[in-house]
C-alpha cells in the first residue's frame, strides 16, 4: 500500500499531514506556504510512495461551502493537473482548527509556540486525514 497526503489548505499556509503505509494512523508532516505546495508535493512524492489526496472541504454550520472553497477548487484543478493518476478526495474540516487549538492547549505546549498558526494548519491536516481514515475504515 501507499499512503495517503491530508490537505488543510488556507489562503496563504496550507497544514499537511500523511499515513503510514498500511492507511492506519495519520501523523502531521508540515506547514508550506500554499504558493509553493504543488512543488513540495512533486519532491515529497519523488521520496515517498503516495495513493491519494485526503483535501478538507471547509463548510459552514449550515453545510453551506465556506468562502475558501472556490480557492481550494482552483487548487484541486491545479492538482489534478500535477498529478492526473492520484485520486482526489474531500472530507468535512469542520472544527478542527478549533479542535487543533484545544489539542495543542491540553498538550502543555508553552503559550509562544501555541499562538503559532503553522502548528494548527499542520494538526487540522492530521485530523482531517484521521477522520477520512475512520470514515474509510467504517464504510468499506
Amino acid at each position: 500500500m501507499a499512503c495517503l497526503i491530508g490537505v488543510d489548505y488556507g489562503i496563504n499556509y496550507s497544514g499537511l499531514s500523511c499515513t503510514d503505509p498500511n492507511q492506519i494512523i495519520a501523523s502531521p508532516l508540515d506547514t508550506c506556504e500554499t504558493k509553493k505546495l504543488i512543488p513540495f508535493l512533486k519532491k515529497y512524492i519523488k521520496n515517498q510512495k503516495v495513493e491519494a489526496f485526503v483535501i478538507g472541504k471547509p463548510l459552514q454550520k449550515s453545510g453551506s461551502p465556506s468562502d475558501v472553497e472556490k480557492h481550494i477548487l482552483m487548487f484541486i484543478n491545479e492538482l489534478k493537473k500535477s498529478f492526473p493518476s492520484y485520486s482526489i478526495y474531500r472530507y468535512d474540516e469542520r472544527y478542527t482548527s478549533k479542535i487543533s487549538s484545544k489539542i495543542i492547549l491540553e498538550s502543555g505546549i508553552n503559550k509562544n509556540k501555541r499562538k503559532n498558526k503553522k502548528l494548527i494548519d499542520k494538526i487540522s491536516a492530521t485530523l482531517i486525514l484521521q477522520s477520512f481514515l475512520e470514515y474509510k475504515s467504517k464504510n468499506l
